[in-house]
């Protein structure tokens, strides 16, 4: 079959990889793609802002399944466009995305659903907002309610942090996304992140993985879209697995059906594993960046023929198998970042081709036949290893292969869990 995959990340950059696997793939297509989806797919030029257009060329060219990679084009409801005209999507509609486009959203279900989450008060005002923070002790969870590329949060150690941090995001910070903002209870624990593929009814699960969104070492600074994830993440046992699927995932499918909002895709469940159980963070309604980079390591099935099912609503009765062994990704990222990232940088990744793993591109471009930097994330270095101490080792030897003089990376990626391995060694 003819797919068309949407997207330019180096989330994209593994479902093509991937994808082109797949036995039961004729041809793959990528919108806009880059030079690393480039030697998986054919690049095409399509706006995915322009539904007209994208269904246009799924009909010209014969496409049985649409991949939406990313989440606007989700939370803009091109889901819904392809499907009234007859083309199988894998994604959410725009009403079920809202899972992600709406921070206070999520947690209005989770209150109706009685889905384990943080305490929580939405507010739409400056001075509503800072009226709220009396109801909160310190630290301070502040969310914009919309999309916001993963840099939405900010977790405010005091009350004067947390007042300026809200005139920030009711001042235009965020654009539209921070017209509401969503004030939350802080939650102590460990975080994990949980996937699930639904075709609205049946619920598959997909893998665990740990991100790392802080932007230094030892999780200090900014967040951001995320530096670093492994997979799977062993802190989330198979019993917290089954406990996440019966209080958090299931409860979610089902309250979205029966209010008329069935959901379709990958389920996204960033959770914190706290004293009394796992509660969730937030949704997002697309694989996660990096984690998808490593899921998609490990994942051992026709990913084409398993997404086709969900999106046809075929999904009961199917398996998700994955390899034992851990993945591991370093984001290597432009100087700069999360703020202003330095792009034009000249990267050389042949060193990296000698040493067991992948390179994933997620901001690159080619500019007079070299590839340079054309974003915040860069690179996603994946390897594999027979625990995460094996794969951090086998990942920072193809990062150190690498040629990036304007980039930069974490050196710690898995550290929980090497620190775990080496204990559990020791002991």
């Amino acid at each position: 079959m003819n797919i068309l995959l949407l997207g330019s990340g180096g989330r994209e950059h593994a479902l093509a990889w991937k994808l082109a696997q797949s036995p039961s793939l004729t041809k793959l297509y990528a919108a806009p793609g880059n030079p690393g989806i480039a030697e998986e797919a054919e690049l095409v030029a399509l706006d995915a802002t322009n539904h007209a257009a994208v269904i246009a060329f799924c009909q010209k060219h014969g496409i049985a399944l649409v991949v939406v990679g990313p989440e606007a084009p989700l939370v803009d409801g091109l889901a819904d466009s392809l499907r009234s005209a007859g083309i199988a999507v894998f994604g959410p509609s725009k009403a079920a995305a809202q899972l992600e486009g709406s921070k206070g959203f999520t947690k209005d279900l989770c209150e109706r659903a009685g889905i384990p989450t943080a305490g929580y008060v939405r507010t739409s005002t400056l001075g509503e907002a800072t009226a709220a923070l009396d109801r909160f002790d310190a630290p301070y969870v502040l969310k914009a309610d919309g999309l916001a590329a993963g840099k939405g949060v900010v977790i405010a150690e005091t009350r004067t942090q947390a007042e300026a941090a809200l005139a920030d995001m009711f001042g235009g910070q965020f654009g539209d996304a921070g017209a509401e903002v969503v004030i939350e209870e802080f939650m102590r624990g460990e975080e994990a992140s949980f996937f699930a593929l639904t075709d609205g009814t049946a619920i598959l699960p997909f893998g665990s993985a740990q991100d790392h969104k802080r932007v230094g070492e030892g999780d200090t600074g900014p967040n951001t879209g995320g530096m670093g994830a492994y997979s799977p993440a062993p802190v989330l046992t198979p019993e917290l697995e089954a406990q996440v699927m019966r209080e958090i995932i299931e409860p979610t499918v089902n309250t979205m059906r029966a209010e008329g909002m069935p959901y379709s895709g990958v389920l996204y469940a960033g959770l914190m594993l706290t004293e009394t159980g796992p509660r969730l963070i937030e949704y997002n309604c697309r694989f996660g960046d990096p984690e998808c980079q490593v899921l998609m390591m490990r994942y051992r099935g026709d990913l084409a023929q398993l997404m086709l099912a969900c999106a046809e609503g075929r999904l009961d009765g199917c398996d998700a198998p994955f390899g034992d062994e851990t993945a591991l990704t370093v984001v290597m990222a432009a100087k700069g970042y999360p703020g202003t990232p330095e792009k034009g940088g000249a990267i050389n990744v042949g060193g990296a081709q000698s040493v067991s793993g992948k390179v994933f591109h997620a901001g690159t471009a080619m500019a007079d036949g070299a590839l340079v930097a054309n974003g915040g994330r860069v690179l996603n270095v994946t390897a594999m290893g027979q625990n995460v101490t094996e794969a951090q080792r086998i990942a920072y030897e193809a990062v150190d292969a690498i040629s990036f003089p304007s980039g930069f990376c974490r050196r710690d990626i898995g550290w929980r869990e090497v620190e775990r391995e080496a204990a559990n060694k020791a002991g």
